[in-house]
């Protein structure tokens, strides 16, 4: 279902990922070097639970979401001007709220209302997709920016402190993509969506690679979303709170334009 043949790869991405990759498997096997398949066998494995390994397990969580707490709070508190600022532009600059709200599927199945800076016209869902592709004309002038810098994002952290969502998760999909992907999502959604996770920082740049297709909404669903459950599935298989720290600043590089995403040709 995944068609991998038509990424456009250079030399400098496909060294990032596979340094990526290597952190990956070293965290999710030890000192085994052998590379992870992407198969289910292959996660199963992975997530062998031991009496000491479900400790741990508990263990982690915990010191994760203590970590999802600080964060987010000394975020908001740190980011309490920027976030105002950027609330008067939005509001001044269009018309409609100065959030936008959507309905996710989080942990367990259940659904939560995500928070975004509002970066598109009022009712965008009514007059288009539900994904935006390149030079979306809905996107407002300050929304590009926005976009770009992700600083939409930044309200998240208000999901994360009431415990819709993690700061490092797998990220939450609407209704329908979920159905589509049901079995997938049910082995997914055993831990919180994130406001980053591998495929945030793999796909920086997904907008102006759906923008090449002549169908982009197939493309997503058949090409890029299945990519992107491979990869939740993975950060699954080896979660942990120094995991999450290290793509929290593979994140942040995305951003600064450090690390690129993938490239695509039609």
């Amino acid at each position: 279902m995944v068609k991998t043949q038509r990424l456009v790869i250079d030399d400098k991405t496909q060294a990032s990922w596979n340094n990526e990759e290597a952190v990956t498997e070293r965290a999710a096997s030890g000192n085994d070097t052998k590379k992870q398949s992407m198969k289910p066998e292959a996660f199963t494995a992975a997530r062998t639970e031991t009496p000491e390994r479900s400790v741990g397990r508990a263990l982690d969580a915990a010191a994760t979401r203590a970590f999802d707490v600080v964060v987010s709070l000394l975020g908001l508190v740190v980011l309490g001007p920027l976030l105002i600022v950027v609330a008067l532009l939005v509001r001044l600059s269009s018309r409609g709220p100065v959030l936008f709200r959507q309905r996710r599927i989080g942990r367990s199945f259940k659904t939560f209302e995500i928070y975004k800076f509002r970066s598109m016209v009022q009712n965008a869902e009514r007059v288009g997709r539900q994904i935006t592709v390149g030079q979306d004309s809905r996107i407002t002038r300050i929304g590009q920016l926005l976009r770009k810098t992700k600083i939409d994002e930044l309200p998240q952290l208000m999901n994360v402190l009431k415990g819709d969502m993690s700061l490092v998760g797998p990220r939450p999909e609407v209704p329908r993509y979920v159905e589509m992907f049901r079995e997938d999502y049910e082995e997914i959604l055993q831990v919180r969506p994130g406001i980053t996770d591998m495929a945030s920082v793999r796909f920086r740049n997904e907008s102006e690679v759906l923008a090449e297709s002549t169908d982009p909404e197939q493309a997503y669903v058949s090409e890029i979303l299945p990519q992107k459950i491979q990869l939740a599935k993975q950060y699954i298989g080896c979660r942990s709170l120094l995991f999450d720290i290290l793509l929290i600043v593979q994140t942040i590089a995305a951003v600064l334009g450090i690390h690129r995403g993938v490239e695509k040709s039609y």
